[in-house]
């Protein structure tokens, strides 16, 4: 059986282009209220039942049959165990991975910095890591220890005192290599828990499990919609929805690399979406057909296929000027520039939470072992955030240290400010301070 992609067909000079653009880029899963509703019985039910809810709930999602909440966490020695027993093709590659994460991560890493003003007040601002992390790592259609890597280390880097990661286990089943990255990374504490219930113990601590500070990593819709019920309790790194890729193409790379990256993103789930914009008409011809030829070949085929149909794209453009505004509308996630001369476009790119420049720079490549973070900003979002990093687990305070000359002229200023705006509380503290020379004072 021959297995073929109806991806849409679109043309930007077209009356109706930017009406087509929008419904394609609509998305907003977590807005469906049925859900809403299940993972705020499921977060009520943890925090007034703790423990004994998480044995239900993975007893009732994840057909795990644990009995005592003790066994939902994996020992040290385990998660050694299955570092010592990788293959080696697999420990090296970690390893890899890793060294090139943590050596990216720390060019990330914020100080503390102070300066003195010529009347002595000094000014500043404190850089101190979050004590507790708590880091989701999926383990339902498929196992990520690319992720574990890309949540823990950064936070290592930051200085962050313990990290909690929990990962469901469906069925009892444990994924080495997921086990082997925690151990790598430095994680401290694995619990075979998952979903919104994971999400609430995180948030709100059980009799087991540590309540956390800040909540990191991708998940299922039940996961994004408990981490967007809980911020404000703890804070999250971002709501993370569908995998997805732009490419803009000059025409002049081979179709079937191109053909093979808009698979590398749509593979992961049937939402998953994947666009290809170029000013060669023979080459979006060019790439249908390496679509249809390579696709046959993959074990993922028909979740491709279906993320193709239902959210992928071709667009022809008139030239990349063009093509530059409209990715900046799109703001994707992952963008490639497969151009002569990238270098040239990146700086026009405003929205994008990272770009892949060059023919020879897949997008895979940065999912795994580049070195940048590969948990980026989807649905739009690129527009006003940015990729996980070492800065997510810091957190800054300022630093305000007045001499008594510094008291005198900066409170004479916030005086007249504060009885503006009749705080007159605000307004005899600060003139507490002030020097008594004026007898308005």
């Amino acid at each position: 059986m021959i297995v073929t992609a109806q991806i849409k067909q679109l043309i930007s000079t077209d009356d109706a282009f930017s009406a087509q653009l929008k419904t394609l880029l609509a998305w907003d899963q977590t807005e469906d209220q049925s859900i809403h509703q299940k993972v705020l019985q499921i977060i009520s039910t943890v925090r007034s039942q703790g423990n004994s809810a998480l044995l239900e709930y993975t007893h009732q999602f994840d057909q795990n049959h644990i009995h005592h909440a003790n066994d939902l966490e994996i020992p040290r020695t385990a998660l050694k165990a299955a570092w010592d027993t990788l293959p080696s093709d697999w420990s090296d590659a970690l390893s890899v991975a890793a060294k090139r994460i943590r050596h990216y991560a720390e060019h990330q890493k914020l100080q503390s910095w102070q300066y003195q003003e010529a009347d002595g007040t000094r000014l500043g601002q404190q850089i101190t890591a979050l004590n507790r992390v708590g880091i989701y790592v999926p383990g339902g259609k498929a196992a990520y220890p690319s992720s574990v890597l890309m949540n823990a280390i950064p936070a290592k880097v930051a200085g962050v005192n313990e990290i909690v990661m929990v990962t469901p286990t469906p069925s009892g089943n444990q994924n080495t290599l997921v086990l082997a990255a925690a151990y790598l990374a430095g994680v401290d504490r694995v619990f075979t828990i998952g979903g919104a219930q994971a999400i609430a113990a995180l948030a709100y601590g059980t009799e087991t499990i540590p309540a956390v500070d800040k909540i990191v990593g991708p998940g299922n819709i039940y996961v994004a919609t408990a981490k967007k019920l809980v911020f404000g309790q703890v804070g999250i790194d971002m709501i993370a929805g569908p995998s997805e890729i732009l490419i803009i193409c000059d025409g002049q790379s081979n179709p079937d690399w191109i053909a093979m990256d808009l698979f590398s993103q749509a593979e992961h789930d049937e939402d998953a979406q994947a666009i290809l914009i170029s000013p060669d008409e023979t080459f979006l011809t060019q790439v249908t057909q390496s679509i249809n030829k390579l696709l046959p070949t993959l074990e993922r085929a028909d979740i491709i296929r279906k993320s193709l149909g239902s959210r992928g794209a071709l667009i022809h453009v008139p030239d990349l000027s063009k093509a530059v505004e409209i990715a900046n509308i799109i703001a994707p996630e992952h963008l490639e520039l497969s151009i002569e001369k990238p270098e040239e476009l990146a700086p026009l790119i405003h929205n994008a939470g990272a770009i892949f420049m060059g023919r020879y720079t897949a997008e895979a490549l940065g999912d795994y072992c580049a070195g940048p973070n590969h948990v980026l900003p989807t649905a739009g979002t690129a527009k006003f955030s940015s990729p996980l990093g070492v800065y997510d687990f810091q957190k800054r305070t300022s630093l305000i240290n007045c001499s008594e000359s510094g008291a005198d002229s900066l409170g004479r200023v916030a005086s007249v400010l504060a009885r503006g705006e009749s705080l007159t509380a605000h307004a005899r503290s600060a003139e507490y301070r002030i020097l008594k020379k004026n007898p308005e004072f």
